[in-house]
């Protein structure tokens, strides 16, 4: 399994973790499956009351869509099939909290996972970027999902330099797309301490409140979304081509 998940019952909290550091927890299609099948589980288990989702390893939380996976595509320009459209808790229908704790490199796919969470831990030594435009990708899930979490010129700025710089972990703060800094060892602790004062309050009362707060930004996200496969299915450049980019890399 490359998604691991431990049930606390005494505190009521599931940690899930990704759990392919050698790959820097990148995605395969088996784990994206994984994920789904476990917000679907979550939502069954009155024992888990607040998830903390986390990426082993320090190196990085995750980096997106595995490389090495292929992925069929329908014939019809009208379709496209996005492996990681799913992978998040909100599209398993799961309203109890999330909380993030991003160690390391969170970039590209990464996205749909924290643009899901209710909100962000992260490492001092975090960093967030998007890497898609300079293989020659279009970021739209993941701009439209940040576009939710950040001032427009910092999503902006992010999504159209690539891999030319990153964001740090203080500045991810400054501009509010991370709610709390923690030294790296400290990192789990900080989160479960917080999803641990979530767990204790009343259920329905805390899923309530999660679903209110989606549901002030659900339209215009739905809207946003709904364009993306489009754009992608327009501004990518053909796999080889993508593929030449990423061969490239220092």
């Amino acid at each position: 399994m490359s998604v691991t998940v431990d049930r606390d019952g005494a505190s009521g909290v599931a940690v899930v973790t990704l759990s392919r550091p050698a790959k820097h927890n990148a995605i395969t299609l088996a784990m994206a499956a994984e994920l789904t099948s476990v917000w679907r589980e979550f939502r069954y288990d009155a024992s888990v009351r607040a998830v903390v989702l986390t990426g082993a390893g320090g190196a990085a939380f995750c980096t997106g869509i595995d490389r090495a996976a292929e992925v069929p595509q329908p014939s019809s320009p009208y379709s496209l099939d996005d492996p990681l459209v799913a992978i998040g808790p909100k599209a398993g229908d799961l309203w109890k909290p999330v909380v993030a704790a991003v160690n390391g490199m969170a970039c590209g796919g990464a996205f749909y996972l924290l643009g899901e969470s209710e909100f962000i831990v992260s490492s001092t030594s975090a960093t967030y970027f998007d890497p898609h435009t300079t293989y020659g990708m279009v970021s739209a899930y993941e701009a439209v999902y940040m576009a939710q979490r950040m001032p427009f010129g910092e999503v902006a700025r992010m999504s159209l330099m690539g891999t030319a710089e990153r964001l740090s972990a203080q500045r991810a703060y400054d501009i509010g797309l991370v709610s709390e800094l923690a030294a790296p060892e400290d990192l789990l602790p900080a989160a479960l301490r917080a999803a641990t004062t979530l767990a204790g309050y009343p259920p329905t009362a805390v899923e309530g409140t999660v679903r209110a707060l989606w549901s002030a930004k659900q339209a215009a996200l739905a809207q946003a979304l709904a364009q993306a496969p489009h754009l992608i299915r327009l501004g990518n450049l053909p796999p080889e081509e993508q593929a030449e980019l990423f061969s490239r890399r220092s």
